[in-house]
C-alpha cells in the first residue's frame, strides 16, 4: 500500500471498527442510522468503539436524517454533541449544513468548526446538495474546514469523476477533497487514477445473517419495508484489504 493514500470506513457499530482496524484502514467515520445516510452515535458507542478499536475515530454530528438545513435548537444539539463526542475522545469531527438556498450556511458551520477547537473538521456529504460546489469549496477553505467528504455531487463517486477531478485540482493543498459513495474494490483504482484524490471514504460492509431461531416476519419495526429486520451489516475485513491493494500505486 502506497503511504500517501488514506482510507476511512464509514460504520455503524464496535464490529465494524474492530474489523476496519484489522484490515489496515486509517479511520472509522462513526455513525448511527446509515440507511438514513448517518446520524449522530450514541455516548455509549463511541467510548466502546474507542475503548476497543485501535483506530481513529471521526463522529458524525447530525441531530437527524433528511435535509441539512437546521433550526437554531437543532444547531444546540449538534454544539452539545460535539462537546460530548470530544469528551468521549473522538479524533475527529464530520458535519456540515446548508441554507435552503442550497448554499453552505456559513455561519453555522462556522459555529461547528469553532466548537471543534484542534480537532479537524470534515465537511460531509451536504456538499453534495450544494447549489454551486466551486463556490462551496471556496468558502470551506475560508472557514477552514480540514475536508470535503463528496461523491462529486452524483449518486456515486465513479459517476461523479469528472467534478471530482476539478474539485481535486481547485482544492489545491488547501484542503483534502475525499470521494465517497458506491467505492467498492473494483472501482477504487479507476476513481483514484481519474480523481487524483488521496483519501478515499467507503464502507466495505457485507451482509451477515441474525443468529435469532424465531424470526417474525409478518412486521416491521420501522415502519419501513425494504429493510431488513433479521441481517446485520458490517465492514467486511476483506473487502476492505483489498480494496487498499487495489489502489495503484504512484
Amino acid at each position: 500500500m502506497n503511504k500517501n493514500y488514506r482510507f476511512e470506513i464509514c460504520i455503524d457499530s464496535v464490529q465494524s471498527a474492530i474489523n476496519a482496524a484489522d484490515a489496515g484502514a486509517h479511520r472509522v467515520e462513526l455513525c448511527d442510522n446509515l440507511f438514513e445516510g448517518g446520524t449522530t452515535p450514541s455516548a455509549g458507542m463511541i467510548r466502546t468503539v474507542k475503548r476497543n478499536a485501535d483506530i481513529k475515530v471521526f463522529v458524525i454530528i447530525r441531530p437527524r436524517g433528511g435535509d441539512f438545513l437546521y433550526s437554531n435548537r437543532e444547531l444546540e444539539v449538534m454544539l452539545d454533541d460535539i462537546c460530548m463526542a470530544k469528551d468521549l475522545g473522538a479524533d475527529g469531527i464530520v458535519s456540515g449544513a446548508l441554507t435552503e438556498e442550497g448554499e453552505i450556511d456559513l455561519e453555522i458551520t462556522e459555529k461547528l468548526i469553532q466548537q471543534c477547537g484542534d480537532l479537524p473538521f470534515t465537511f460531509h456529504r451536504a456538499f453534495d446538495m450544494c447549489r454551486d460546489p466551486f463556490n462551496a469549496l471556496n468558502q470551506l477553505i475560508d472557514l477552514g474546514a480540514t475536508r470535503i467528504l463528496t461523491s462529486g455531487l452524483k449518486q456515486t463517486a465513479e459517476e461523479g469523476l469528472d467534478t471530482l477531478q476539478q474539485l481535486v485540482t481547485k482544492a489545491s493543498n488547501n484542503i483534502i477533497i475525499m470521494p465517497g459513495s458506491g467505492i467498492r474494490p473494483n472501482n477504487i483504482a479507476l476513481i483514484a487514477e481519474k480523481s487524483r484524490a488521496h483519501e478515499f471514504h467507503f464502507s466495505g460492509r457485507k451482509i451477515f445473517p441474525s443468529k435469532m431461531k424465531f424470526k417474525n416476519d409478518s412486521l416491521n419495526m420501522g415502519g419501513v419495508e425494504g429493510i431488513p429486520e433479521y441481517s446485520l451489516f458490517y465492514s467486511d475485513k476483506e473487502t476492505i484489504r483489498e480494496a487498499i491493494r487495489n489502489a495503484p500505486k504512484f
